[in-house]
């Protein structure tokens, strides 16, 4: 069995720098992250969710989006129905993007939530409605808070994580 924080340490990813990292790049540190860190994800978690070509789609679908977003000028002369077809078309890409991501958010949330369950016998809590808003983001942050939720799962339920594993209680006895 190998030690929780293993994932935490290996990834050394700060939640807060991930989100002023995303800011300082206008977005693109999340697609470079994802691009380096899910192999570890997947073999530390030994549940191999998604590759290279996945990530490569989001990196596409974003590229694309922004440089049509670029090239719409403002016409000062009236209606310009290519203008409005490049946003449009820069608006489904960046709406791809965002699904492509939760839809990886979700992917690595079921990884995580199978490792934890698996290795240390736990059920690790993750929102839906936050992995839908935060996806990656909220990924990272529950890694990184993976200890914590297993010490506080060992406090409430003890060290033994099995009912099976309980000394059963033989009823009393009447005198």
């Amino acid at each position: 069995m190998s030690d929780i924080s293993d994932l935490k340490q290996r990834l050394d990813t700060k939640t807060l720098n991930f989100v002023l990292l995303t800011m300082v790049t206008c977005g693109v540190w999340p697609i470079v992250w994802l691009f380096k860190k899910q192999n570890i994800i997947s073999e530390v978690t030994k549940y191999p969710f998604s590759n290279e070509l996945f990530v490569l789609w989001i990196a596409i679908c974003f590229g694309m989006s922004r440089q049509l977003a670029s090239m719409v000028s403002p016409d000062i002369y009236g209606y310009d129905p290519t203008n409005d077809t490049l946003l449009a078309l820069s608006g489904i890409l960046s709406l791809a993007s965002v699904v492509l991501y939760v839809v990886w958010a979700f992917k690595a949330r079921t990884a995580l939530r199978h490792y934890a369950l698996m290795e240390f016998k736990f059920d690790l809590k993750m929102n839906v409605f936050y992995t839908i808003v935060f996806n990656v983001y909220y990924i990272t942050y529950c890694i990184n808070a993976m200890p914590d939720a297993l010490a506080k799962h060992k406090i409430i339920y003890g060290s033994s994580s099995f009912v099976g594993d309980q000394p059963k209680q033989t009823p009393p006895t009447q005198q």
